[in-house]
C-alpha cells in the first residue's frame, strides 16, 4: 500500500469517525481534520471537483468552530429560564436523559415538591442545552441536586451562566453555591469553585 493510499484510507476513517460524535464541537473539529485530508489527498489525484467541495467544507466546519468557541461564554448566546420544579417540561427533559444523568450523578435524588427546591434550564437557541436542579440547604447555601449537560453541548459549561452570569441564585438569595459529593468528572474548578475535603465544590457567590 502506498503513502497516498494511506493518506486516503485515513481521511476515510477520520470522515466516519467525525459523523459518530454526539458533540458538536468534537464533530465540527474531526470533521475539518477529515476535511483537510482529503483535500491533500484529491489534490495528488487531481480529482478537483472534490477537491472543491473538501475545500467549502473545511471553510463551513471553520466558521461553526469559530462560532462555537467564540460565544462558548457569551451570555447573549445562552438564556436561564427557572421553571417550576414540577414543570411538565422539565419532568420531560429528565425523563428523556435519565440514564446519561445517572451516568454523572448514580446518587441523584430530587423532590420538585420538596420546600426550597428550584429548576432551572439553560437554553442555547430554542435547545435545552443543560438543567440545574437545587435544593436549599439554609444559610444561604445553594444544595445542586442535578448540574446536567446534554451531549450535543458536553465539551462546553452551560451550567456556568446559572451560577455566575444570571444572578438567579442570587435573587433567591443564596450566597454560596455546594455541589453534589458523588459526580462523575466535575468540572467546577475551571469555573473558578473551590474543592473540600469531602469532595464537593463550592462557590461564593458575588
Amino acid at each position: 500500500m502506498s503513502w497516498l493510499d494511506l493518506v486516503g484510507w485515513l481521511g476515510s476513517a477520520l470522515l466516519i469517525y467525525s459523523v459518530m460524535q454526539t458533540r458538536v464541537l468534537r464533530f465540527r473539529v474531526f470533521n475539518l481534520a477529515a476535511c483537510l485530508v482529503l483535500t491533500g489527498f484529491n489534490i495528488a489525484l487531481e480529482i478537483w471537483p472534490l477537491v472543491a467541495m473538501n475545500i467549502a467544507l473545511s471553510l463551513i466546519n471553520l466558521w461553526h468552530i469559530r462560532n462555537l468557541v467564540r460565544t462558548r461564554h457569551d451570555q447573549e448566546a445562552y438564556t436561564v429560564l427557572e421553571v417550576g420544579p414540577e414543570d411538565d417540561y422539565l419532568r420531560h427533559v429528565l425523563r428523556v436523559h435519565e440514564a446519561d444523568i445517572l451516568r454523572y450523578q448514580p446518587d441523584l435524588t430530587f423532590d420538585g415538591a420538596a420546600e426550597g427546591s428550584a429548576a432551572f434550564l439553560v437554553l442555547r437557541g430554542d435547545e435545552t442545552v443543560g438543567v440545574v436542579l437545587i435544593h436549599d440547604a439554609g444559610d444561604g447555601v445553594a444544595e445542586v441536586q442535578l448540574d446536567y449537560v446534554t451531549p450535543r453541548f458536553r465539551d462546553f459549561s452551560p451550567g456556568e451562566f446559572v451560577w455566575r452570569h444570571s444572578g438567579a441564585l442570587q435573587e433567591h438569595g443564596f450566597t454560596r453555591v455546594v455541589t453534589p459529593a458523588r459526580m462523575v468528572a466535575p468540572y467546577y474548578q475551571r469555573l473558578g469553585f473551590s474543592p473540600r475535603a469531602d469532595g464537593r465544590f463550592e462557590l461564593e457567590l458575588t
